[in-house]
């Protein structure tokens, strides 16, 4: 009878119980939800940010209202993923603040140009900025995750795309391209860490209710997008968390190498 209580005690240990997880972008939007579901199962978060202090202190802070001072369950770390000194030390202070090795990198950090130029109109300037964020971005936090997550089995790194290289939808040429170089990278990644016990996969959102997606449309055009999905709706940041969880964790363990297009059929 011990014994199966033994056994009942351990299977009821949350899924990422003892993992830690580094989540960029995490002040709003997707990046948001993706911390407070992974802290729902059990991760210690580090809630990344480049300038929303404000929101990432207020969910730091969410989070740990139930966890004693000396043992915080979420932490917030200001970095621009843009800058590698800046990654480096988001990866050693995530280190030291929690006193472990990270296990999950949910990359979420990125930007889009709301003009939705053509290609014929957008600057250089714009181009510029958006892959230095969105795809230089990507690959430091990457590097940086291939040298230092946990070996031996949890380690997970989940970079957040989107849909719209399936779908090549006009006025989105920088971000789209910016990402679809995330998703080759990151299948290349999936094979280098081969013996670490680390996957490396994308999660590729559709149109999701975030202030990045509303950003510079009309009512029309987001009623027009909305109508557009099987499903008749917009995403919600909670149904790319859940993709992200599952990927996270032992069950998605057999997952490597892929882009998952999580947008309720708008991209097939």
């Amino acid at each position: 009878m011990a014994g199966d209580s033994t056994k009942v005690a351990m299977s009821s240990s949350p899924p990422l119980d003892g993992r830690v997880a580094i989540v960029t972008g995490a002040s709003g939007g997707i990046g948001r939800a993706i911390a407070i579901h992974l802290h729902s199962l059990g991760a210690r978060v580090v809630i990344n940010y480049a300038s929303k202090s404000n929101r990432a202190d207020l969910l730091a802070s969410e989070l740990n209202a139930s966890a004693p001072p000396s043992h915080p369950q979420a932490i917030a770390i200001k970095a621009d993923v843009s800058d590698p000194d800046q990654v480096r030390q988001l990866f050693t202070r995530s280190e030291e603040e929690f006193g472990s090795k990270i296990h999950i990198l949910a990359h979420c950090a990125g930007v889009l140009d709301s003009k939705y130029p053509t290609l014929a109109n957008t600057t250089v300037e714009d181009w510029d900025m958006t892959f230095n964020v969105n795809t230089k971005g990507a690959f430091l936090c990457c590097r940086e995750a291939t040298n230092r997550l946990a070996h031996g089995g949890g380690g997970r790194i989940i970079m957040i795309t989107t849909s719209l290289v399936g779908s090549l939808t006009p006025g989105y040429a920088a971000y789209t391209a910016s990402k679809a170089a995330v998703e080759t990278m990151t299948r290349i990644v999936a094979k280098e860490v081969k013996g670490t016990g680390i996957t490396a996969n994308c999660v590729a959102p559709g149109p999701v209710a975030t202030e990045m997606f509303f950003a510079g449309k009309s009512e029309g055009t987001i009623k027009m997008i909305a109508d557009a999905c099987p499903l008749n709706r917009l995403g919600e940041p909670e149904d790319i968390s859940k993709a992200v969880g599952f990927l996270a964790g032992d069950a998605g363990e057999w997952i490597n190498g892929q882009v998952v297009r999580v947008n309720g059929g708008f991209v097939v």
